[in-house]
């Protein structure tokens, strides 16, 4: 699941993303970031072993700042 930042792009049909893409994982990160916790840090235990909800080894969840700082209008 890809969706596209405030000030991003689509490709000519609406698609996909083609500018300023987000996904889930940087939305999860983002919203835990708001809440004050750090995704990389947040774990639990799944069958003996430590999962995290964005898992950012492996998808490279990051915090989108831009989603925090631009002014969204309503529509």
């Amino acid at each position: 699941m890809w969706c596209t930042a405030p000030d991003g792009a689509t490709d000519e049909l609406g698609y996909r993303s083609v500018e300023n893409v987000v996904t889930v994982h940087d939305l999860h990160a983002t919203v835990l970031h708001q809440m004050g916790l750090s995704h990389k840090k947040l774990t639990y235990r799944h069958q003996g072993h430590d999962e995290s909800l964005t898992d950012s080894r492996v998808t490279a969840a990051r915090v989108v700042g831009d989603l925090l700082t631009n002014d969204v209008q309503p529509v």
